[in-house]
């Protein structure tokens, strides 16, 4: 931080404040102490402090005080209380309702440079998250993506310079890592902003449909058809079709797909008579198409049609640093839907996020999030809100290494039918009758993984 750092210390044993003053000194900051609560607040109000380390019991107004009204009226500073033994489990629940850590007496400054260290680096990574977002919105309209990731930034890089260019393009990525979401990005920062942005899913349906669908057709056309429809193709005139699960389009509608938009017309189902048509296409996968042309799946004219440009959306595992803000995009999303007043996540169940790897990508943080929200009772969201094997698959991981002997059989018996399956985990799934997602974690759970 560029800053000089401002930190308060609260105190009403003279000793403690004067150490306390003697240690902050040497790491460079500014330091004020007080004796009683008050006027420490008196004093933030005229000049805000990053970090205050109060004591819970003070002459006048105790710490849980000063904490609310901080957290109230300056949610950008860090509280730290310092307690007594006798008080531990009330600092513990006050680290719940928005304390960043506790000390308790008597302590080294050792433990102390190491539990404000912490703290800084905490309101450092939010202080840049907050002015990257603000640099990011002044320049380009991304809504619904987050992230202050290196690949993150890339990603907008490549957004905004695919934006001014009237290409087709093809979006590359695993499910719910919001593919949508940047084709939408793209079209809203383009030239087409103000035509309609339309969206057809290709996955699921048979060859007759996503014609019907596509092109549209006129009265009469077949059994049924009792007046003139007009397809997705057409109703994007001007604008841009987004055809999210582009490889799973049957082969033989590729073709004529392929043929209109080289020919840039369509002719609606019964009708003899083509329709100019001026649209941008935006396609997305969660296969790599160039593999799929390789086995003939996908056809390789087409796909050079469609990919003028290839952008590839980052799993959230591969950016890890973009959780926090993540759940924080989410967090004021679903307050406002669900009319709650969840200010944040404890330490645990935030730690035990940052360890998880995600396999549903945003989408399934997002779910854990909206989920969180609803069911919590607390100010912050805790361990015991999050799913229950996101949190077996924490205390395993990094907790006793016994094992109950049920767990023993059902690391056995998932291991046998990964290996008779040749690792296929959607069929193992199917077979253990569970999501993908729950196997993924028990794949991780029990170190299953194919080497």
């Amino acid at each position: 931080m560029t800053e000089k750092i401002r930190l308060a210390v609260i105190d009403d044993e003279p000793m403690v404040c004067q150490r306390l003053k003697q240690v902050f000194r040497r790491m460079g900051f500014e330091i004020e102490t007080f004796g009683t609560g008050r006027p420490a607040l008196e004093r933030m109000a005229q000049e805000p402090f990053q970090l205050i380390l109060t004591d819970i019991h003070l002459p006048d107004i105790d710490g849980l005080e000063i904490l609310r009204w901080v957290k109230k009226d300056c949610p950008g500073t860090e509280v730290i209380l310092i307690t007594g033994f006798a008080t531990l489990d009330q600092a513990v629940e006050a680290v719940k309702k928005g304390a960043f850590y506790y000390l308790s007496k008597p302590f080294t400054p050792d433990q102390v440079r190491a539990v404000v260290k912490r703290a800084l680096e905490h309101i450092q990574i939010s202080s840049e998250n907050k002015k990257l977002r603000e640099e990011v919105y002044q320049k380009i309209q991304f809504e619904g993506i987050v992230g202050i990731s290196q690949k993150i930034k890339e990603l907008l890089a490549a957004i905004s310079k695919v934006s001014q260019i009237d290409c087709n393009v093809v979006i590359q990525g695993e499910s719910g890592t919001g593919k949508e979401l940047v084709a939408r990005a793209i079209h809203f920062n383009s030239a087409r902003l103000s035509a309609p942005f339309v969206v057809f899913n290709c996955g699921g349906f048979s060859e007759e449909l996503i014609a019907n669908e596509l092109f549209g057709h006129e009265k009469g056309a077949f059994t049924g058809a009792d007046s003139t429809k007009i397809g997705l193709m057409e109703a994007a005139q001007r604008g841009t079709l987004f055809m999210d699960e582009i490889g799973e389009m049957p082969p033989t509608m590729q073709v004529k797909l392929l043929r209109v938009i080289q020919e840039k017309k369509l002719l609606r189902l019964g009708s003899t008579k083509p329709i100019d048509l001026d649209i941008r296409i935006i396609s997305a996968t969660n296969r790599e198409l160039e593999k799929e042309v390789e086995v003939s799946r996908f056809r390789q004219d087409l796909y050079y049609r469609l990919k003028v440009v290839l952008l590839k959306v980052p799993p959230l595992r591969e950016r890890k640093e973009d959780i926090p803000l993540l759940l924080n995009h989410f967090l004021l999303k679903y307050n406002r839907a669900y009319k709650k007043k969840v200010q944040g996540f404890s330490r645990e169940s935030l730690e035990t996020l940052m360890k998880y790897s995600f396999p549903g990508n945003v989408r399934e943080l997002e779910n854990i999030v909206a989920s969180a929200v609803a069911l919590s009772e607390e100010v912050l969201i805790g361990p015991t809100d999050l799913p229950e094997d996101l949190r077996q698959f924490d205390v395993e991981t990094y907790g006793s290494t016994q094992w109950l002997s049920w767990e023993d059989n059902e690391k056995e018996y998932i291991r046998k039918i990964l290996e008779s399956t040749q690792y296929n985990k959607i069929e193992v799934a199917r077979i253990l009758k569970m999501s993908r997602t729950t196997l993924w974690r028990k794949i991780l759970r029990y170190r299953l993984d194919k080497e």
